[in-house]
């Protein structure tokens, strides 16, 4: 029974890429003026962008997507 009241540890969950700081950068980025030449921003420029900006090693534009998603 007791096994029943506790959860278990979930072992293979990743560490996620953005916390409160990078979520907050990647917002400000996207309210911004896109880059010369673009009408507006995509995925895969702020993917890139926040990358350029030594914010994270590496993101793909799904997590992107669901980071502004949730933000919204």
């Amino acid at each position: 029974m007791e096994a029943c009241l506790q959860r278990k540890e979930q072992k293979n969950r990743k560490a996620k890429k953005f916390d409160g700081a990078a979520e907050a950068r990647l917002t400000a980025v996207a309210c911004s003026d896109p880059p010369e030449g673009r009408e507006c921003w995509t995925l895969k420029l702020l993917a890139d962008e926040m990358v350029a900006l030594e914010i994270v090693d590496s993101v793909c534009r799904e997590t992107v997507r669901k980071t502004l998603k949730k933000t919204s």
